[in-house]
Protein backbone atom coordinates (compact mmCIF):
# COMPACT_ATOMS: atom_id res chain seq x y z
CA UNK A 1 0.00 0.00 0.00
CA UNK A 2 1.09 3.57 -0.66
CA UNK A 3 2.21 4.48 2.88
CA UNK A 4 5.18 2.13 2.44
CA UNK A 5 6.32 3.70 -0.84
CA UNK A 6 8.20 6.98 -1.42
CA UNK A 7 6.23 9.85 -3.01
CA UNK A 8 6.25 9.36 -6.77
CA UNK A 9 5.39 11.13 -10.01
CA UNK A 10 2.71 9.92 -12.41
CA UNK A 11 2.59 10.55 -16.14
CA UNK A 12 -0.66 9.96 -18.00
CA UNK A 13 0.08 9.64 -21.69
CA UNK A 14 -2.41 10.97 -24.22
CA UNK A 15 -3.06 10.25 -27.88
CA UNK A 16 0.19 9.14 -29.48
CA UNK A 17 2.08 8.86 -26.19
CA UNK A 18 1.78 5.20 -25.30
CA UNK A 19 5.20 4.60 -23.76
CA UNK A 20 8.16 6.42 -22.24
CA UNK A 21 11.78 5.54 -22.87
CA UNK A 22 14.71 5.99 -20.51
CA UNK A 23 13.51 4.17 -17.40
CA UNK A 24 16.20 2.63 -15.21
CA UNK A 25 15.17 -0.78 -13.86
CA UNK A 26 12.01 -0.67 -15.92
CA UNK A 27 9.16 -2.92 -14.87
CA UNK A 28 5.46 -3.30 -15.56
CA UNK A 29 2.90 -3.40 -12.74
CA UNK A 30 -0.68 -4.60 -12.91
CA UNK A 31 -2.92 -2.96 -10.30
CA UNK A 32 -6.34 -4.22 -9.24
CA UNK A 33 -8.72 -1.51 -8.04
CA UNK A 34 -12.18 -1.47 -6.43
CA UNK A 35 -13.38 0.37 -9.54
CA UNK A 36 -12.20 -2.16 -12.10
CA UNK A 37 -9.07 -2.31 -14.26
CA UNK A 38 -6.98 0.73 -15.23
CA UNK A 39 -6.41 1.52 -18.89
CA UNK A 40 -3.27 -0.62 -19.04
CA UNK A 41 -0.40 -1.92 -16.98
CA UNK A 42 1.70 0.80 -15.37
CA UNK A 43 5.31 1.15 -16.43
CA UNK A 44 7.68 2.23 -13.68
CA UNK A 45 11.32 2.78 -12.89
CA UNK A 46 13.69 5.64 -12.19
CA UNK A 47 13.53 8.50 -14.68
CA UNK A 48 15.81 11.51 -14.22
CA UNK A 49 16.55 10.20 -10.75
CA UNK A 50 12.89 10.00 -9.63
CA UNK A 51 10.40 7.18 -9.21
CA UNK A 52 7.90 7.61 -12.07
CA UNK A 53 4.79 5.65 -13.04
CA UNK A 54 3.55 5.92 -16.60
CA UNK A 55 0.02 5.02 -17.70
CA UNK A 56 -1.19 5.28 -21.32
CA UNK A 57 -4.68 6.78 -21.02
CA UNK A 58 -6.14 5.02 -24.05
CA UNK A 59 -4.03 1.87 -23.60
CA UNK A 60 -1.17 0.87 -25.84
CA UNK A 61 -2.47 0.71 -29.39
CA UNK A 62 -5.17 3.31 -28.58
CA UNK A 63 -8.00 0.86 -27.81
CA UNK A 64 -10.21 2.80 -25.37
CA UNK A 65 -12.71 5.53 -26.28
CA UNK A 66 -12.87 8.67 -24.13
CA UNK A 67 -16.31 7.60 -22.84
CA UNK A 68 -14.95 4.13 -22.04
CA UNK A 69 -12.13 5.40 -19.86
CA UNK A 70 -12.18 4.19 -16.27
CA UNK A 71 -10.78 7.37 -14.74
CA UNK A 72 -11.41 6.23 -11.18
CA UNK A 73 -9.40 3.06 -11.70
CA UNK A 74 -6.56 5.02 -13.33
CA UNK A 75 -6.24 7.60 -10.55
CA UNK A 76 -6.82 5.05 -7.75
CA UNK A 77 -4.05 2.85 -9.19
CA UNK A 78 -1.61 5.76 -9.25
CA UNK A 79 -2.55 6.92 -5.73
CA UNK A 80 -2.17 3.37 -4.39
CA UNK A 81 1.47 3.56 -5.51
CA UNK A 82 1.89 6.89 -3.65
CA UNK A 83 1.87 9.06 -6.75
CA UNK A 84 1.48 12.63 -5.45
CA UNK A 85 2.10 14.59 -8.66
CA UNK A 86 0.54 13.87 -12.06
CA UNK A 87 1.41 15.40 -15.40
CA UNK A 88 -1.46 14.68 -17.78
CA UNK A 89 -0.36 14.87 -21.41
CA UNK A 90 -3.27 15.40 -23.76
CA UNK A 91 -4.01 16.26 -27.39
CA UNK A 92 -6.40 19.18 -27.82
CA UNK A 93 -8.08 21.28 -30.46
CA UNK A 94 -7.54 25.05 -30.59
CA UNK A 95 -10.57 27.31 -30.20
CA UNK A 96 -8.66 30.57 -30.66
CA UNK A 97 -6.53 31.97 -33.47
CA UNK A 98 -3.49 32.39 -31.23
CA UNK A 99 -3.16 28.68 -30.43
CA UNK A 100 -1.56 27.00 -33.43
CA UNK A 101 -1.06 23.30 -34.09
CA UNK A 102 2.08 22.10 -32.25
CA UNK A 103 1.76 24.91 -29.67
CA UNK A 104 1.58 23.91 -26.02
CA UNK A 105 -1.12 25.16 -23.66
CA UNK A 106 -0.94 24.82 -19.88
CA UNK A 107 -4.59 25.33 -18.91
CA UNK A 108 -5.54 26.68 -15.50
CA UNK A 109 -9.33 26.28 -15.85
CA UNK A 110 -11.88 23.75 -17.07
CA UNK A 111 -15.46 23.81 -18.28
CA UNK A 112 -17.37 20.55 -17.95
CA UNK A 113 -19.55 19.31 -20.82
CA UNK A 114 -19.26 15.63 -19.93
CA UNK A 115 -22.19 13.36 -19.06
CA UNK A 116 -20.72 10.69 -16.75
CA UNK A 117 -20.15 12.87 -13.71
CA UNK A 118 -21.31 10.21 -11.26
CA UNK A 119 -18.16 8.31 -12.29
CA UNK A 120 -15.90 11.32 -11.77
CA UNK A 121 -15.79 11.10 -7.98
CA UNK A 122 -14.48 8.55 -5.51
CA UNK A 123 -17.05 9.50 -2.91
CA UNK A 124 -20.57 8.31 -2.23
CA UNK A 125 -21.70 5.01 -0.69
CA UNK A 126 -21.81 6.53 2.76
CA UNK A 127 -18.96 9.07 2.66
CA UNK A 128 -19.65 12.56 1.33
CA UNK A 129 -16.86 14.96 0.32
CA UNK A 130 -16.88 18.22 -1.63
CA UNK A 131 -13.37 19.25 -2.65
CA UNK A 132 -12.60 22.87 -3.51
CA UNK A 133 -12.13 23.06 -7.27
CA UNK A 134 -12.15 26.77 -8.03
CA UNK A 135 -8.52 26.47 -9.11
CA UNK A 136 -8.48 22.97 -10.59
CA UNK A 137 -4.83 22.87 -11.65
CA UNK A 138 -1.81 22.82 -9.37
CA UNK A 139 -0.16 26.24 -9.76
CA UNK A 140 3.13 24.84 -8.52
CA UNK A 141 3.28 22.05 -11.06
CA UNK A 142 2.00 24.23 -13.89
CA UNK A 143 4.77 26.73 -13.12
CA UNK A 144 7.41 24.00 -13.32
CA UNK A 145 5.99 22.81 -16.63
CA UNK A 146 6.10 26.35 -17.98
CA UNK A 147 9.76 26.70 -17.01
CA UNK A 148 10.54 23.37 -18.70
CA UNK A 149 8.72 24.38 -21.90
CA UNK A 150 10.62 27.67 -22.05
CA UNK A 151 13.92 25.90 -21.39
CA UNK A 152 13.14 23.54 -24.29
CA UNK A 153 12.42 26.49 -26.58
CA UNK A 154 8.79 25.48 -27.09
CA UNK A 155 5.97 27.88 -27.92
CA UNK A 156 3.91 27.71 -24.76
CA UNK A 157 0.80 29.53 -23.47
CA UNK A 158 0.62 29.62 -19.68
CA UNK A 159 -3.06 29.54 -18.71
CA UNK A 160 -6.35 29.06 -20.53
CA UNK A 161 -9.66 27.24 -20.29
CA UNK A 162 -10.01 23.64 -21.43
CA UNK A 163 -13.59 22.65 -22.29
CA UNK A 164 -14.12 18.93 -21.85
CA UNK A 165 -16.67 17.15 -24.06
CA UNK A 166 -17.65 13.48 -24.25
CA UNK A 167 -16.75 12.62 -27.82
CA UNK A 168 -15.88 10.37 -29.50
CA UNK A 169 -17.09 12.44 -32.47
CA UNK A 170 -15.45 15.82 -32.83
CA UNK A 171 -17.55 18.99 -32.41
CA UNK A 172 -20.12 20.29 -34.84
CA UNK A 173 -19.26 23.71 -36.23
CA UNK A 174 -22.13 25.22 -34.20
CA UNK A 175 -20.70 23.73 -31.00
CA UNK A 176 -17.21 24.89 -31.87
CA UNK A 177 -18.37 28.45 -32.50
CA UNK A 178 -20.39 28.45 -29.27
CA UNK A 179 -17.30 27.40 -27.33
CA UNK A 180 -15.36 30.22 -28.94
CA UNK A 181 -18.05 32.75 -28.04
CA UNK A 182 -17.92 31.58 -24.43
CA UNK A 183 -14.21 32.37 -24.42
CA UNK A 184 -12.86 28.84 -24.11
CA UNK A 185 -9.34 28.24 -25.39
CA UNK A 186 -8.88 24.54 -26.11
CA UNK A 187 -11.10 21.47 -26.30
CA UNK A 188 -10.53 17.85 -25.38
CA UNK A 189 -12.34 14.73 -24.22
CA UNK A 190 -10.46 13.35 -21.24
CA UNK A 191 -8.64 15.64 -18.85
CA UNK A 192 -11.29 17.15 -16.58
CA UNK A 193 -12.31 13.87 -14.89
CA UNK A 194 -8.63 13.20 -14.17
CA UNK A 195 -8.27 16.61 -12.55
CA UNK A 196 -11.37 16.12 -10.36
CA UNK A 197 -10.30 12.69 -9.18
CA UNK A 198 -6.70 13.78 -8.61
CA UNK A 199 -7.92 16.58 -6.36
CA UNK A 200 -10.02 14.11 -4.34
CA UNK A 201 -7.00 11.81 -4.10
CA UNK A 202 -4.81 14.69 -2.84
CA UNK A 203 -2.59 14.59 -5.92
CA UNK A 204 -1.20 17.75 -7.51
CA UNK A 205 -2.08 17.64 -11.22
CA UNK A 206 -1.16 19.84 -14.16
CA UNK A 207 -1.96 19.40 -17.83
CA UNK A 208 0.44 19.49 -20.75
CA UNK A 209 -1.97 20.16 -23.62
CA UNK A 210 -0.54 19.69 -27.10
CA UNK A 211 -2.48 21.41 -29.89
CA UNK A 212 -3.15 19.24 -32.94
CA UNK A 213 -5.85 21.14 -34.85
CA UNK A 214 -8.32 24.05 -34.99
CA UNK A 215 -11.37 21.92 -34.13
CA UNK A 216 -13.77 22.82 -36.99
CA UNK A 217 -14.49 26.53 -36.47
CA UNK A 218 -11.74 27.76 -38.79
CA UNK A 219 -13.46 27.33 -42.13
CA UNK A 220 -10.35 28.11 -44.18
CA UNK A 221 -8.66 25.12 -42.54
CA UNK A 222 -9.58 21.49 -43.04
CA UNK A 223 -12.06 20.36 -40.37
CA UNK A 224 -10.43 18.15 -37.81
CA UNK A 225 -10.21 14.44 -38.61
CA UNK A 226 -8.18 11.69 -37.01
CA UNK A 227 -6.11 11.44 -40.19
CA UNK A 228 -5.35 15.16 -40.37
CA UNK A 229 -3.85 15.37 -36.88
CA UNK A 230 -1.40 12.47 -37.17
CA UNK A 231 1.59 14.59 -38.25
CA UNK A 232 1.07 17.13 -35.48
CA UNK A 233 0.51 14.29 -33.03
CA UNK A 234 3.89 12.74 -33.76
CA UNK A 235 5.68 16.08 -33.42
CA UNK A 236 3.88 16.77 -30.15
CA UNK A 237 4.86 13.39 -28.71
CA UNK A 238 8.54 14.13 -29.31
CA UNK A 239 8.15 17.54 -27.68
CA UNK A 240 6.27 16.15 -24.67
CA UNK A 241 8.97 13.56 -23.99
CA UNK A 242 11.67 16.26 -23.97
CA UNK A 243 9.60 18.47 -21.65
CA UNK A 244 8.92 15.60 -19.25
CA UNK A 245 12.63 14.79 -19.05
CA UNK A 246 13.28 18.47 -18.28
CA UNK A 247 10.60 18.91 -15.61
CA UNK A 248 10.81 15.67 -13.61
CA UNK A 249 14.04 16.54 -11.69
CA UNK A 250 12.53 19.89 -10.60
CA UNK A 251 9.42 18.40 -8.94
CA UNK A 252 9.72 18.45 -5.12
CA UNK A 253 10.31 15.23 -3.24
CA UNK A 254 7.96 16.06 -0.35
CA UNK A 255 4.20 16.37 -1.00
CA UNK A 256 3.48 19.56 0.93
CA UNK A 257 1.53 21.67 -1.57
CA UNK A 258 -2.10 22.72 -0.88
CA UNK A 259 -3.40 19.99 -3.21
CA UNK A 260 -1.79 17.38 -0.98
CA UNK A 261 -4.22 18.26 1.83
CA UNK A 262 -7.34 18.95 -0.21
CA UNK A 263 -9.51 16.67 1.93
CA UNK A 264 -8.85 18.67 5.11
CA UNK A 265 -11.90 20.86 4.44
CA UNK A 266 -13.82 18.53 2.12
CA UNK A 267 -15.07 15.59 4.19
CA UNK A 268 -18.65 16.10 5.39
CA UNK A 269 -19.54 12.73 6.92
CA UNK A 270 -18.55 12.08 10.54
CA UNK A 271 -15.75 9.53 10.84
CA UNK A 272 -17.81 7.18 13.02
CA UNK A 273 -20.42 6.90 10.25
CA UNK A 274 -18.03 5.79 7.50
CA UNK A 275 -19.10 2.37 6.13
CA UNK A 276 -16.35 -0.22 6.49
CA UNK A 277 -16.45 -1.31 2.83
CA UNK A 278 -16.27 2.26 1.53
CA UNK A 279 -13.32 2.94 3.81
CA UNK A 280 -11.58 -0.16 2.49
CA UNK A 281 -12.24 0.84 -1.12
CA UNK A 282 -10.81 4.32 -0.50
CA UNK A 283 -7.96 3.30 1.81
CA UNK A 284 -5.16 4.78 -0.37
CA UNK A 285 -7.00 8.12 -0.38
CA UNK A 286 -8.25 8.20 3.21
CA UNK A 287 -5.32 6.50 4.95
CA UNK A 288 -4.12 9.61 6.79
CA UNK A 289 -7.57 9.93 8.40
CA UNK A 290 -7.69 6.31 9.56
Amino acid sequence: MSENLPPAIGIIGGSGLYDLEGFENREEISVETPFGPPSDVLVTGKLAGRRVYFLPRHARGHRILPTELNHRANIWALRSLNVRWIIAVTAVGSLQEKYHPRDIVLPDQFFDRTSRRDQHTFFGKGIVAHVAFGDPISDGLRGLLHEACVAQGRKVHNGGTYVCMDGPAFSTRAESNAHRQLGFDIIGMTNLPEAKLAREAEIALATLAMVTDYDCWKVEEEAVTAESVIGHLHANVAASKAILAQVIPSIPTEPNWPEHRSLDTALMTARDLWPEQTVENLRPILQRFL
